[in-house]
């Protein structure tokens, strides 16, 4: 009994030998290659652990499995080779998942977004970031499941699910309706590139950039640090605007009111100086109207274009701030005033009631227009001061 443990244990320590060996060599083999190339420093970084796990559990189950002694029970092998077996079921698990992740890093690298024009990118990250979480995903289940159709009682049972797959597949998607809209949702929005990481977008009455899309919901980092999180089914139900759909490049409006002694010419001249000082301008176009002259105020709108939203409203404030001081220096006749006439009241009141006592109207101001007034109201005539004695007299 004594030899049948020892040569147990001498199987152990030679199978632990040979995995450290072939994981260093492994592992030699790697650095060599990365030192001409980089893409090996992530596959070390991502598969090395997994990759050692699993190559160590293999060599102890064929150890135990070739040098086990006879006198231990059998029911103690079953329940360690059923252990290995799990053990095994994970780190492979583990390496797959490492594996995509470093293929998804690979494409990442490839396709940045820290770039002037990275629409295409922007695209390919969102659509690499939602096919690893799935993959990812999708690895777990699998590993989970083969995990428990390991266990006898879990293969009757699920033999009597199978049987019934129909009707808890009909409970399952009515308990997990919204859960799989939202999943659903989700890979409409990455596929049919509705909605991309960096996006900039305006929901809700806030603008923002898509910082994160995930199975369930779409984080976006508004411009004041805040992050408003949304499910992915507000997407594809209702409306919103994406500013960099196409292209990053957009057209912004600047509005002034001021006054009508302004000369919309010099406005036009000093625009072209202000914006011929700043990179912001991307050059694309850069108009000044008058879009309103009413109430004592000339609105002018003054319409610049750049590279991207962040840009443009930087721009803005630019061309309206040089655009203030430029009229507070330069043109102070073009200030917005309030105009107000100052009068002597007597002068403005005695014409006034002058003009209405001799102004002929419809029904005052004439003994013909009275007469007409007379056949709408049914009046009595109102006899004048001066006629008076001679109403008198006839009397």
């Amino acid at each position: 009994m004594i030899d049948s443990w020892l040569q147990f244990a001498i199987a152990l320590v030679v199978a632990i030998v040979v995995a450290v060996v072939l994981t260093a060599v492994v592992a030699y083999v790697v650095r060599m290659v990365a030192k001409r190339r980089e893409w090996p420093r992530g596959l070390v970084r991502h598969a090395r652990r997994p990759f050692r796990v699993i190559v160590l559990v293999i060599a102890l189950w064929i150890a135990f499995t070739l040098a086990l002694p006879l006198d231990v029970d059998v029911m103690w092998g079953t329940v360690i080779n059923h252990a290995f077996t799990l053990v095994l079921i994970g780190a492979s698990a583990w390496l797959l998942g490492g594996l995509v992740t470093f293929a998804t890093d690979i494409t990442l690298g490839r396709n940045r977004i820290d770039m002037p024009d990275n629409r295409v990118a922007r695209r390919i990250r969102t659509q690499t970031l939602i096919v690893r979480r799935l993959a990812i995903v999708l690895i777990a289940i699998i590993a989970i499941a083969a995990m428990l159709l390991t266990f006898p009682a879990v293969q009757a049972f699920g033999a009597s699910i199978l049987a019934s797959a129909g009707i808890a597949s009909i409970v399952a998607g009515l308990a997990a309706q919204s859960v799989l809209a939202n999943v659903f949702a989700g890979i409409q929005l990455v596929f049919s590139d509705a909605l991309r990481v960096d996006d900039v977008v305006v929901v809700e009455g806030e603008w923002g950039r898509i910082g994160e899309i995930t199975l369930s919901y779409v984080v976006v980092d508004l411009w004041d640090d805040r992050r408003l999180v949304l499910p992915c089914t507000y997407f594809t139900t209702k409306p919103f605007e994406n500013w960099t759909r196409e292209g990053s490049e957009l057209l912004g409006a600047v509005e002034l009111d001021v006054d009508w002694r302004v000369s919309p010419g010099r406005m036009r001249e000093q625009l072209a100086s202000v914006l011929s000082e700043t990179e912001l301008w991307d050059g694309r176009a850069s108009v000044l109207q008058v879009t309103d002259a009413l109430g004592g105020l000339v609105r002018v709108r003054i319409l610049v274009t750049a590279a991207d939203a962040p840009t443009l409203f930087d721009l803005r404030c630019f061309v309206r701030e040089a655009m203030v001081s430029w009229i507070q220096n330069d043109a102070p006749d073009a200030l917005p005033v309030q105009r107000v006439m100052l009068t002597e009241p007597d002068a403005v009141a005695r014409p006034a009631r002058h003009e209405a006592t001799e102004a002929a109207g419809l029904f005052t101001g004439s003994v013909a227009a009275e007469e007409r007034a007379a056949h709408f109201t049914q009046a009595i005539p109102v006899i004048a001061s001066d006629d008076a004695p001679r109403a008198a007299q006839k009397g």
